[in-house]
């Protein structure tokens, strides 16, 4: 991944397909968590006008609150508005995200992949396949001398 600096997302389904099962995320969640990591603080109006390009989901704000996603920042004071950010659970996740992005190796063992473990939906094991080749590739381009 690091041979072209512009070929990011080459395995982003793969990226995202882990997080989705690792995190318990949807597309539109981690969507959201993406726009929110680089915003920093936001309040609801800021979290609903980027909601309007999602799929319909009333709830999201709440749900990613009550997962621990999201944490208040500052509480509603006065005539003030309550601010939010993305907790530390959320913006390690955004993190790791980029880490894999930028050439780290999807982890393989049980305890840190389920779609590592034996009894898994077929689906989860070509995304397995996917990521065992990936981290080759990564530790291929890692062994080779710069030019």
């Amino acid at each position: 991944m690091k041979s072209n600096p512009l070929d990011y997302l080459k395995y982003w389904k793969v990226i995202r397909q882990y997080a989705k099962i690792k995190y318990e995320v949807s597309q539109a969640d981690l969507d959201m968590m993406f726009f929110l990591y680089s915003e920093k603080y936001f309040d609801r109006e800021k979290f609903a006008e980027y909601s309007t390009i999602f799929p319909w989901d009333r709830d999201r704000f709440f749900s990613l609150k009550k997962r621990g996603f999201i944490e208040i920042f500052r509480k509603a004071i006065g005539h003030k508005k309550p601010i939010y950010r993305l907790s530390t659970k959320g913006s390690r996740m955004i993190n790791s995200l980029y880490k894999k992005l930028n050439g780290e190796e999807i982890p393989t063992s049980l305890s840190q992949n389920r779609m590592f473990l034996k009894n898994v939906s077929y689906t989860d094991k070509v995304y397995r396949n996917m990521i065992s080749e990936m981290n080759e590739v990564i530790k291929q381009q890692r062994r080779q001398p710069l030019e």
